[in-house]
C-alpha cells in the first residue's frame, strides 16, 4: 500500500461513535448546513418503511439532524411508495423528475435525478434494502461533512456477512472493484467498501460529477471525486454491520460487467469495447446463451442541466 494511503487511513477513517449526535447537531446549527437523505427504491416494501421510520425517529424527531427524507421510486410493482409515505418519507417517482429526459433503468439514474428534488447542502444516499437498520448509517457518514470543512465525500464501511458466514459478502467488491482500484487508482485502495450504497457528499461536489446510470455509479463517483477534489477530501466511517438481500451469481455478473465498463471508460475515453455480456442458463436442450446489454450511458454533471441551474437561481 502506498505511504500516502496509509497516512490517509489514519487521518480519514473514523467510527460512527467518534461523533456523538449532540456534537453533530451543534455543528449543523453552527454552520447552517441542511441534510437530505435519499433512498433509491425498487420493490423494497419489506424494508423501506423501517429505514424511514428509524431515520425520522432518531434523526428528525429526537435530534434535528436530517431535514428531509426522499424516497425515489423507480417503478416498483409492490407497495414501496405507500409504505415509504406512511412511514414519513416524501415519495417522488423517477419518471416525474426531469420528464423531458426519458429515464433509463438503473440506480445511478435515480441518484442523479434525486438532486433535482432535494434541497440539502449535504446529500446522503442509503440503499432501501437494508435490514436491522441503524441511524448510524446516516449520522456516521454525515458527521465528517458537518465537522470537517475539507471533507467532500464520505463512504460507509462495514462488515458484510453472507447469510450466517461473517465477512463473505461484497463478492463483486473483492473480485472486480478492489483489483481495479488497486491496479489503476491505487490512491483509492484504502476504501473498505468502495461499492457500498451508503455515502454522503456535499451538493457542491455531486452537481459537478457525471453519473453512470447503472451499477457503475459508485465506482465512477469515487474515481471522479478523487480527480476533482483529491484523496484528502474523501473519507470513510465504520458503521458496524450491513445486512441486506444478496443477489444471485448471474445478477452479480451483470453488475461486474457494468462496473468494469465504468472503469474502462475512465481509463481510455473513446476506446470502445462491445458493451454486452453473454451468460448461460440450462434449458430443455442444454445450456442456452442469454445476452444482456451492459450499462454504458452516463448522465452529465447536474450543474449542466438548465432546470437545475434555474432552480438554484430562483
Amino acid at each position: 500500500m502506498l505511504e500516502e494511503v496509509e497516512r490517509w487511513l489514519s487521518a480519514r477513517s473514523w467510527s460512527a461513535g467518534d461523533r456523538p449526535i449532540r456534537q453533530l447537531v451543534a455543528a449543523k446549527q453552527a454552520t447552517g448546513q441542511t441534510v437530505s437523505v435519499v433512498l433509491p427504491a425498487l420493490d423494497e416494501e419489506a424494508t423501506v418503511g423501517e429505514i424511514v421510520t428509524v431515520i425520522r425517529r432518531d434523526l428528525m424527531d429526537r435530534a434535528p439532524l436530517v431535514d428531509e427524507i426522499v424516497v425515489v421510486d423507480s417503478g416498483s410493482s409492490d407497495r414501496t411508495s405507500e409504505v415509504a409515505a406512511a412511514a414519513g418519507a416524501r415519495v417522488v417517482h423517477r419518471d416525474a423528475i426531469l420528464p423531458r429526459v426519458p429515464p433509463v433503468p438503473g440506480k445511478g439514474e435515480v441518484l442523479w435525478r434525486s438532486l433535482l428534488v432535494t434541497g440539502g447542502d449535504i446529500v446522503c444516499f442509503v440503499d432501501a434494502d437494508l435490514r436491522e437498520f441503524s441511524a448510524d448509517f446516516v449520522s456516521g457518514i454525515v458527521g465528517p461533512l458537518l465537522t470537517e470543512p475539507d471533507v467532500q465525500l464520505v463512504k460507509a464501511m462495514y462488515d458484510r456477512p453472507l447469510g450466517t458466514t461473517p465477512g463473505q459478502g461484497g463478492r463483486v467488491t473483492e473480485l472486480v472493484a478492489r483489483p481495479l482500484l488497486n491496479l489503476h487508482w491505487p490512491l483509492l485502495a484504502g476504501f473498505v467498501q468502495p461499492l457500498g450504497g451508503e455515502y454522503a457528499a456535499r451538493r457542491s461536489l455531486l452537481e459537478r460529477l457525471p453519473f453512470p446510470v447503472g451499477y457503475g455509479v459508485e465506482l465512477g463517483m469515487l474515481v471522479d471525486a478523487l480527480h476533482l477534489v483529491g484523496l484528502d477530501a474523501l473519507a470513510q466511517v465504520d458503521v458496524g454491520v450491513r445486512r441486506h438481500h444478496h443477489q444471485d451469481g448471474q445478477a452479480l455478473g451483470r453488475m461486474s460487467a457494468a462496473i468494469y465498463r465504468t472503469a474502462q471508460l475512465r481509463l481510455a475515453r473513446g476506446h470502445l469495447v462491445r458493451p454486452t455480456l453473454t451468460q448461460f442458463e440450462r434449458g430443455p436442450s442444454g445450456f442456452e446463451p442469454r445476452t444482456h446489454a451492459v450499462d454504458t450511458e452516463e448522465r452529465p454533471p447536474m450543474r449542466e442541466i438548465a432546470e437545475y441551474t434555474a432552480r438554484r437561481v430562483a
